[in-house]
C-alpha cells in the first residue's frame, strides 16, 4: 500500500508520544524469538563481571525479542555489552543527539542559545515533544548533526532523511558514547552544555521515568531518555537510555528493543535488565 502524505505530516508526523512515525505504523509484527543472549562483561572486580554477564542473560532468557544492551561504570571500570553494533531506529532516543548537536554548534559559534531554543529543547527532553524536534532537527540541519556525530566519534549513527528524524540508525556503542560525553570533561562538549543535557534529563515527567531508571537505588542521580515506536517491520522499538551517579558508582546504561508485541512487552525486558544491573552495582 502506498501512503501519500503532505510534507508537513511526514515531519511533524514523526511522532506520537515519542517518535511513532503514523503514516508507517501497522499491526506488530507477531514476536520474535530471540537469539540466545551473548552477554559479555569486563571490570576490575572479576567476580562483578560474572555476576552481571548472568543476571543480565538469565533475566533476558524468556523474553522475546531483539535486546541491545551497554553498561559502563566509571567506578569499577565495568563494562557489558550486547549486540554492541546492531542498528536499531532511534524513535526519541535521538532527542539526545538532537540537544548535543544543538549546543556542540552553539559553542563552535561562541553563543547562548536563545530563548526560543531553551523552550524547545525542554520541551524536547522532559516531555518528548516531537514538533519542538522536529523545529530542531530542520534548524540544525543534516551537515551540522552528521557534524556533530563526527566530533563524538559516533560512526554507527545515521541520521534519518526526510525529516524522519525517528528513524535515525542508532546503536548501544553510539549511544554509550553520547552518555559518556554527557558524564566527564571533554573537548566536544562544555561542562556548561554537559550540565544541561543532564539537568533536562533529570526532569523528564514522571509518566516517561520508565526503563533503565527501574531498580536504582534510593540517593543515586537518575537521567533518563526514552523512545518508542511502533511499524510495520519488527513490531515495537522501545529504548531506554540513563546515567546514574552514587552509592559509590558513576554509570551509563543504554538498552535498545524491537520485536516487541506491545509498548508494554518492550518496557517490561528493559526494566528486568536495568533491575539486575542496578542490583549487582550496588551489592559490589
Amino acid at each position: 500500500m502506498t501512503y501519500r502524505i503532505s510534507r508537513r505530516t511526514r515531519v511533524l508526523g514523526a511522532g506520537i508520544g515519542a517518535g511513532m512515525l503514523v503514516p508507517l505504523v501497522a499491526a506488530a509484527a507477531p514476536a520474535v524469538a530471540a537469539t540466545p543472549p551473548q552477554v559479555s562483561c569486563t571490570s576490575a572486580n572479576a567476580g562483578l563481571a560474572t555476576k552481571l554477564q548472568r543476571d543480565i542473560t538469565a533475566a533476558l532468557a524468556n523474553r522475546t525479542g531483539t535486546v541491545a544492551v551497554g553498561l559502563y561504570d566509571r567506578s569499577t571500570k565495568t563494562t557489558c555489552t550486547l549486540r554492541n553494533s546492531t542498528a536499531y531506529d532511534s524513535a526519541s532516543v535521538v532527542k539526545v543527539t538532537v540537544l548535543a548537536t544543538l549546543l556542540w554548534d552553539a559553542k563552535k559559534h561562541n553563543r547562548l542559545l536563545t530563548q526560543r531554543e531553551s523552550d524547545l529543547a525542554k520541551a524536547m527532553i522532559t516531555k518528548s515533544d516531537n514538533a519542538a524536534t522536529s523545529t530542531l532537527w530542520s534548524q540544525l540541519g543534516l551537515t551540522k548533526i552528521k557534524g556533530f556525530l563526527a566530533a563524538a566519534g559516533m560512526t554507527q549513527t545515521k541520521p534519518g532523511a526526510d525529516g524522519y528524524w525517528g528513524l535515525t540508525q542508532i546503536t548501544v556503542r553510539d549511544e554509550q558514547k553520547l552518555l559518556g560525553l554527557t558524564t566527564v570533561a571533554n573537548s566536544v562538549l562544555s561542562d556548561n552544555a554537559r550540565a544541561y543535557i543532564l539537568k533536562l534529563m533529570g526532569q523528564v515527567i514522571s509518566s516517561q521515568r520508565w526503563g533503565t531508571p527501574v531498580g536504582a537505588p534510593a540517593g543515586v542521580t537518575v537521567h533518563v531518555k526514552n523512545g518508542w515506536l511502533s511499524r510495520a517491520t519488527h513490531g515495537w522499538r522501545v529504548h531506554s537510555v540513563g546515567t546514574f551517579k552514587g552509592g559509590g558508582h558513576d554509570y551509563t546504561m543504554t538498552v535498545l528493543t524491537q520485536d516487541n508485541s506491545t509498548m508494554d512487552y518492550g518496557i517490561n525486558t528493559i526494566q528486568a535488565v536495568a533491575k539486575v544491573i542496578h542490583k549487582d552495582l550496588a551489592a559490589s
